[in-house]
């Protein structure tokens, strides 16, 4: 879906006009129509706070463009699971079981690989197969890699 789908969808949901929107984004009702007829679509900045007031993340907002996973497990990410800063912002980095409260939950790959081997293996997947295989993957993901730098 595009980004001017996608705007007008939130805002009829959410039940507010051109004018309302633009009163709670600070633009102007013109900008508004622009977005939705795909003339423009909204800058960095109106970005972030249409993904506050409609609690939905940017890469929604422009038409999930990007396939996400959380850097830290590897999970891939949806709104209903991105994790979120302190303010309520998305970080689309993490997923909020890895991440919340401004916080990282896991700070040791072993505490972590032993978490998703334990909850994921199952009798198709065997504990060692699971392991391997995060074993192998995890220190790929760009949490693991900044730890290892330091």
């Amino acid at each position: 879906m595009e980004t001017k789908s996608i705007i007008f969808e939130l805002r009829t949901k959410n039940k507010l006009s051109q004018d309302e929107l633009a009163e709670n984004l600070y633009v102007t009702r013109q900008a508004v129509s622009r977005w939705e007829t795909g003339e423009t679509i909204p800058n960095t900045e109106t970005l972030k706070l249409l993904s506050k007031l409609f609690d939905v993340s940017i890469n929604t907002l422009l038409g999930s463009p990007r396939k996400l996973i959380c850097q830290c497990c590897g999970m891939p990410l949806d709104d209903s699971s991105i994790s979120k800063e302190t303010d309520g912002t998305f970080n689309e980095e993490y997923c909020k079981w890895c991440y919340t409260d401004g916080k990282f939950v896991y700070t040791n790959l072993e505490e972590l690989t032993n978490f998703l081997v334990e909850h994921m293996s199952n009798e198709t997947w065997s504990a060692e197969q699971a392991r391997s295989y995060f074993e192998a993957q995890l220190p790929n993901l760009n949490y693991w890699k900044q730890k290892s730098e330091k």
